[in-house]
């Protein structure tokens, strides 16, 4: 398999660059709205929906939107309605047939990317000479986007768990982790290791802190890991992994899952609002801190109450 350009694959075209604002924005989706697609990284990259004008034809259903600038550069979605797009948004349409699992895998190809641009350097220029596979791997081929889609909203337990914070007790967060640092892996470090099946874990607070997957990890898996740069945005890290720069790790002194560490990463997200610029989430007052939790009747931590809580949850089967 060899690299290519982007532009030898889809026809790479710069969007409509509305702006929201002269947009008639509406609460809900109608006969009479198309989608609006902004830089953004959510919901598809759809922001609003927005009432059909006049003598602009939309981008049809079925094509690749790009954001091309932003803290959410190279955020690559398939739209499968018409739309109209914001500003720095591009839009792909395959030169060739292409079926959506490909077009999904091209997404991904996209994405990552993401680390060779900022807000220092936008992909508005570049886009279209991005290198990509020329192909699909074969063995992509068999993956069932039916199942890829469909998320088990049922509960591991089917039993409904009250929280009753009004008799947990304060712990230190040091009796409880062993907090230490991560060792730093630079990108270019990771490109001469390859992609792989380790995640890159960073101090982004979305998709779990992780920007990329490489065959090189520094770290054991089965922790927690906290952003010490802004705003102490916490993940829990079940494979081994490599860390960028301030990214903290919590090494559990007791049995951890699944589910008890779900309970701790919320927990402990609850306290961003103590963090900013000017104010780290430091391991100094990371072990200064004390968090609330469910306690035995000897005053020890419940982590089987933890475990049971977040299995009786909706979704819990899909963690």
């Amino acid at each position: 398999m060899k690299l290519i350009p982007l532009h030898k694959l889809f026809v790479v075209k710069y969007g409509h660059s509305f702006d929201l604002n002269v947009l008639e924005v509406c609460t809900k989706k109608s006969s009479h709205t198309l989608n609006y697609v902004s830089r953004t990284r959510e919901n598809n990259g759809v922001s609003a929906f927005v009432q059909i004008v006049e003598d602009v034809t939309p981008f049809e259903s079925g094509l690749i939107t790009v954001a091309g600038s932003g803290d959410s550069v190279l955020e690559s979605f398939i739209q499968n309605e018409p739309f109209y797009t914001g500003y720095h948004v591009f839009v792909l349409s395959p030169i060739k047939k292409m079926t959506e699992l490909e077009k999904l895998f091209y997404c991904f190809c996209i994405r990552r990317n993401q680390y060779k641009y900022g807000f220092g350097r936008q992909a508005n220029k570049t886009l279209k000479h991005l290198l990509v596979p020329d192909q699909m791997p074969k063995e992509f081929s068999g993956i069932s986007l039916k199942k890829l889609n469909t998320v088990d909203c049922g509960s591991v337990i089917d039993k409904e768990i009250e929280l009753d914070t009004d008799k947990w007790k304060t712990y230190e967060l040091k009796e409880l982790f062993t907090i230490k640092g991560t060792k730093t892996t630079s990108i270019l470090e990771l490109e001469e290791f390859g992609e792989g099946q380790y995640p890159y874990v960073t101090t982004q607070a979305t998709k779990n802190g992780i920007e990329g997957f490489y065959d090189y990890f520094t770290e054991n898996g089965n922790v927690l890991t906290i952003d010490s740069a802004v705003l102490g945005f916490c993940c829990y890290q079940p494979l081994p992994f490599s860390a960028s720069d301030h990214v903290e790790k919590l090494i559990p002194k007791f049995k951890v899952n699944k589910y008890t560490a779900m309970f701790f990463v919320t927990i402990l997200n609850e306290d961003q609002y103590r963090y900013n610029y000017g104010r780290k989430c430091s391991q100094s007052r990371m072990r200064k801190l004390k968090i609330k939790l469910p306690a035995k009747k000897d005053g020890k931590v419940d982590f089987d109450f933890m475990e049971n809580y977040i299995k009786s949850l909706p979704y819990s089967r899909s963690i």
